[in-house]
């Protein structure tokens, strides 16, 4: 006789670690994908301060140097690669659906699923809109800027942010962007906590529930505040006066041997908002 063990077929990768992978998507979600967009939201939400202040955090961000975007891929992309991989698996019905939230309403359970999958769109939208995606000047000459994207300009942070916010359509969906974010983070710690047995009663639970409501309703008012910042400084008045703070500190870093001039950092000329390009050649005083 054949021994049965022999006769069943071999399990998936994913369902034979199927514990382990749960447990390391629960808390990339944490750390340091959260913890990330925590602070990228709280660095951001400066600019409600000053553009000169935003502008400070941005100096303090660069001044990594070439280690910058190996602690980008380490730190932030890979692991959100990680965390909506095995998040588009699950969904998909790659990994059994347990039932994990027995005294957790289903819309919280449903919101969840829809928020990562929008969430994830939005990041990867952001990162083109803003970034490019990939630090390459050919990339970003021949492929990301004919696309829209590549706006933000390290050295005219605020401005450059604010002029790609201009458009309602693209506003909008930051703030779908950053709300689903936001509701994602905050009850996926609440349902992290169930799944590490943090919190297994219902008590501990409502108690729970209300605490991640709270901290996601202050960091959604962090988010879309620093959104309302940005979309501010990105024309008019506005506009003009954080060109002038942000050009300033400019000069100052490299007249005084603390930058080396990088020109493809900045806004140049042509890339200003329409309203604005009448004034630009005023913007740095004599």
């Amino acid at each position: 006789m054949s021994d049965p063990a022999q006769s069943l077929p071999a399990q998936p990768f994913l369902h034979r670690h199927e514990f382990l992978i749960r447990r390391l998507h629960s808390l990339s979600g944490l750390i340091p994908v959260g913890a990330f967009m925590c602070v990228h939201l709280l660095t951001n939400a400066s600019v409600l301060d000053s553009a000169a202040k935003f502008q400070t955090n941005v100096y303090g961000i660069h001044s990594l140097g070439k280690a910058l975007v190996p602690v980008e891929w380490t730190f932030i992309f890979l692991p959100i690669i990680f965390h909506a991989v095995i998040g588009v698996w699950i969904v998909a019905g790659g990994l059994p659906n347990q039932k994990q939230y027995p005294y957790g309403a289903n819309i919280r359970y449903s919101l969840q699923r829809l928020t990562g999958m929008i969430a994830f769109v939005f990041i990867m939208y952001h990162v083109l809109h803003m970034h490019g995606w990939f630090h390459n000047a050919w990339w970003l000459t021949n492929v990301a800027e004919p696309l829209g994207g590549a706006k933000f300009r390290p050295y005219n942070a605020a401005s450059s942010a604010g002029a790609a916010l201009q458009s309602p359509w693209i506003l909008g969906f930051y703030v779908l962007g950053i709300v689903s974010c936001v509701f994602h983070l905050a009850n996926g710690i609440w349902s992290m906590g169930i799944t590490w047995g943090v919190w297994t009663s219902p008590s501990a639970q409502r108690w729970a529930l209300r605490v991640c409501a709270v901290f996601g309703l202050a960091l959604g008012c962090v988010g879309l505040g620093a959104l309302y910042g940005m979309w501010r400084d990105g024309s008019g008045e506005a506009y003009t006066e954080a060109r002038r703070e942000e050009d300033r500190m400019y000069e100052f870093k490299v007249d005084s041997g603390q930058l080396t001039p990088e020109p493809h950092k900045r806004i140049e000329e042509g890339e200003e908002p329409e309203e604005s390009t009448d004034r630009s050649a005023s913007i740095v005083p004599e």
